[in-house]
């Protein structure tokens, strides 16, 4: 099926390609549903090896209205049609995937949505996802993917790591405060809820509507892979080791993510200051938005690449309660790889971003 050729806004007729590894997912579906609209790259290839030779409408009936390649395997992909590739592969598959593009095409730019270039340490990666790290040598060249902390490293690189959605969530509001030193280290606490999308597409007897509506349940206690990579990021913020506990839950909705973070304040910290620090140093951030009353809600971000937060006292003296919500397919997904995909090719990192919040 022939993809339509689009024109930018500024009258070229020449736009990015850009290929989607594991295109039949919920975040393939998000990268596809964003990319639509984005006016400097065009869709050349997607993958989808358990359905390969379909067609998107086949797969997603509501972009049937699209003119999108077939599916294809990834054994049939041709890379050669793409200058920037979005992999959404399962963990654990894309490192001998990445390796193989790169030796074939050294310069080819890779956002990777799954966790197997988050960790800089490959034995913490080993630890957490069962098995030896296989591209080690990539490891040590691939750049966090949050884009608002590390802008300037992923703009040089060929190689982002998109952060996960919980992580994302947590980390936004968490490092500044760690780094100006206004949040106790040892003492932070996330309880995060996540819509239904985040466990991913495929059949699971947990995922079924009967075992996840009219209720909710916490899962992956004290054990989630989120847990180490939220560590991680803290303890750059922090300058020293920061060990988190991470309470994920499963809500009967379909997308987005509350996270609540009990933190302690140093010294004469007030809740008024962490607000402050954050209004600073998300100013100009599109993408960020401090709110000065209330807390945010899921349904605030709902198809948007927006992440909201808020800071509250606690009426435990000394400590305060930081609420944040993001959409877990769209910043903490595919919103976020589209944003480290405009910097590494050097466009406006709010392009084909600026859809509002779908209400109700």
């Amino acid at each position: 099926m022939a993809y339509t050729t689009k024109v930018n806004k500024v009258g070229s007729t020449s736009p990015i390609s850009v290929g989607i590894l594991g295109a039949s997912g919920y975040t393939g579906a998000e990268l596809i549903r964003l990319l639509h609209n984005h006016y400097e790259m065009e869709i050349k290839f997607v993958t989808a090896d358990r359905h390969s030779g379909k067609t998107i409408a086949a797969v997603f009936p509501h972009l049937a209205h699209l003119s999108l390649p077939d599916l294809v395997s990834l054994d049939e992909m041709d890379a050669d049609k793409a200058d920037a590739i979005f992999c959404a592969l399962p963990h654990g598959t894309t490192q001998k995937v990445i390796s193989a593009i790169f030796k074939n095409h050294p310069k080819k730019k890779i956002v990777d949505l799954s966790a197997d270039f988050r960790f800089r340490d490959v034995d913490v990666y080993a630890k957490w996802y069962g098995h030896p790290h296989q591209a080690p040598d990539l490891q040590s060249e691939a750049v966090y993917g949050l884009t608002e902390i590390y802008r300037a490293s992923i703009r040089n690189t060929r190689l982002c790591a998109n952060p996960g959605c919980y992580t994302t969530t947590a980390e936004l509001p968490l490092i500044p405060l760690l780094e100006e030193g206004l949040i106790a280290k040892d003492d932070i606490i996330i309880d995060a809820k996540s819509g239904v999308s985040g466990a991913g597409r495929s059949q699971k007897q947990a995922n079924l509507h009967a075992e996840v509506s009219e209720g909710t349940h916490a899962y992956g206690i004290g054990a989630h892979r989120h847990a180490p990579e939220i560590d991680q990021e803290l303890s750059r913020a922090a300058n020293s080791q920061v060990l988190v506990s991470f309470t994920p839950h499963l809500m009967p909705m379909n997308r987005g993510i509350l996270s609540t973070t009990y933190v302690r304040l140093t010294g004469k910290t007030t809740e008024k200051d962490l607000r402050a620090c954050l209004k600073n140093r998300y100013a100009e951030e599109p993408f960020v938005h401090v709110l000065q009353d209330g807390a945010p809600s899921t349904r605030d971000v709902r198809g948007s690449n927006q992440c909201h937060m808020s800071v509250s006292s606690d009426r435990l003296p000394g400590r305060a309660i930081i609420v944040s919500a993001t959409d877990n397919l769209v910043k903490g997904a595919a919103g976020q790889a589209i944003q480290n995909m405009n910097l590494m090719c050097g466009l406006p990192e709010t392009m084909g971003l600026d859809q509002l919040t779908l209400f109700p």
